[in-house]
């Protein structure tokens, strides 16, 4: 199994790769990161891991005894395709995404739900939010890697597993679009009121991610901010294999 993406690792080595990632996502431009969000509800980081990385996380996904379920999205009218949650203790490169991307997110979390008048303020640290979660009774990790073949498809969804919602999430692009798979773009709408939907299509490579509103986010009207709803989806592949790791914040009830 490779170490890349899974436990086990020596300690320097884990040091190692988890002080890169920690550099890597320190160098990211994270004003327009926000600018976009605020924009649009997703932004894109791209080249947010290395070849090297997005394979060995690919590799994962024959591995049963990494995972605590597996969906199949066409038995509950999910989509087509199939999808695995991690279970804990998580692979360590997905425990140092979560931690490492979530205090730069923390920011545009709170002022979000600031404009929205929602009470709720998330900590600088994710382990912090994490036991809240915990403390709540959710305790599931929600982690997962999305597999598509050709027809396969997910249909417009929200993420949100319980009474604590990180406003934010992450999706990483494991494949390489035109040589691993054709279709199957990254879909997001969103639904503001008495106005027809926004559809975004974000353009995805390998090691590409894309951080996304995971329900919906403030825009500002002329009376002040307002609410709007999103939900995001894949469109169908054309041919070959997609994956995808979801790093989502929560944990699930």
């Amino acid at each position: 199994m490779n170490t890349v993406a899974n436990e086990p690792r020596t300690r320097p080595q884990h040091r190692a790769a988890a002080h890169a990632l920690t550099a890597r996502i320190a160098q990211i431009d994270w004003f327009n990161v926000e600018e976009e969000l605020n924009g649009y509800g997703c932004a894109m980081l791209r080249g947010l891991l290395g070849a090297d990385e997005c394979d060995a996380l690919a590799a994962l996904y024959p591995c049963d005894e990494l995972y605590r379920s597996r969906v199949v999205m066409a038995r509950h009218a999910f989509g087509r395709g199939e999808y695995k949650y991690f279970a804990y203790p998580l692979p360590a490169l997905i425990t140092d995404l979560r931690r490492e991307l979530y205090p730069h997110l923390v920011p545009v979390a709170n002022r979000w739900n600031e404009a929205m008048g929602i009470d709720v303020r998330y900590p600088a640290a994710h382990a912090a939010f994490i036991e809240r979660c915990h403390a709540a009774g959710q305790t599931r990790p929600t982690p997962l890697i999305l597999q598509y073949a050709t027809d396969d498809y997910n249909c417009l969804h929200q993420d949100l597993y319980g009474e604590h919602v990180f406003p934010l999430q992450v999706a990483i692009l494991l494949s390489e679009p035109g040589e691993d798979f054709t279709g199957g773009e990254f879909v997001m709408t969103e639904q503001r009121p008495r106005m027809q939907s926004r559809t975004e299509v974000v353009p995805l490579r390998k090691g590409d991610a894309v951080v996304f509103a995971v329900h919906h986010r403030p825009v500002q009207g002329t009376r002040g901010a307002y609410r709007v709803n999103l939900r995001h989806g894949v469109s169908r592949l054309r041919s070959g294999r997609r994956h995808t790791l979801g790093i989502i914040f929560h944990d699930a009830s």
